[in-house]
């Protein structure tokens, strides 16, 4: 059983996503804005917070990048948008998740189980070492040669999937299945450009790589510098 936050302002869908996520052993609690649902995230410390976009005092991204400065709990986002472009952009905000409306209570419940599944098993792996790269999932913080990098929860996750599997070509579909939890059918751009912007956080370029080495038609190869 988890503690689900629904902020939702639609009273029916959140009326039913209660009932369905009750019935099926959560203890949930709700609330219609971003503003509450801010507070009720930081004075209840719920384990897992189902999200709507569409809020009436407060768009839901922006809920979300002010949650994420005062909280890592797991975040999935419900929204009608299924703009590709979109849901990108609340993914970098700091989305676990996220479910198109309408979707099933079930389906909800199967996501909700999944985040939690990942989080415990980022609380059992170590730090992962590359050459002067240090990538930390349970503080998630990485450093390059001992400075921070500011990396975005995407550019963090992407970084670690592939730290955790240095020496190993990694293709586009594995990544975006497995950092962007989405099937893989034309988004790999979202990948290259993920990419890009990692590049350039560790000082390099595509084509002078030390770190993130592209392997053309397959995927790319995380390695230590040489040298």
């Amino acid at each position: 059983m988890a503690q689900v936050l629904v902020v939702e302002d639609d009273a029916t869908i959140r009326s039913s996503i209660i009932r369905g996520l009750t019935d099926r052993g959560h203890a949930v609690f709700s609330a219609p804005t971003a503003m509450a649902g801010l507070e009720q995230a930081v004075s209840a410390r719920p384990d897992v917070v189902v999200l709507d976009l569409g809020l009436p005092d407060l768009d839901g991204t922006a809920m979300l990048r002010m949650l994420r400065g005062v909280s890592d709990v797991p975040v999935i986002v419900a929204t009608a948008r299924d703009d590709e472009a979109e849901i990108v952009t609340v993914l970098d905000a700091g989305a676990d998740d996220y479910v198109v409306k309408p979707f099933g209570v079930a389906q909800l419940d199967a996501r909700i189980r999944a985040v939690l599944r990942r989080g415990a098993d980022e609380d059992r792996v170590m730090a992962v070492e590359v050459g002067g790269l240090r990538v930390d999932p349970r503080s998630r913080e990485a450093s390059l040669d001992g400075r921070e990098l500011e990396l975005t929860p995407r550019e963090f996750d992407l970084l670690y999937y592939l730290a955790a599997r240095a020496g190993e070509v990694v293709s586009k579909r594995e990544l975006l299945t497995e950092v962007w939890q989405q099937p893989y059918g034309g988004a790999d751009k979202t990948v290259d450009v993920h990419l890009s912007w990692l590049r350039r956080k560790l000082g390099e370029t595509a084509q002078q790589a030390r770190y993130l080495h592209a392997v053309r038609g397959v995927g790319v190869r995380l390695a230590a510098p040489e040298g």
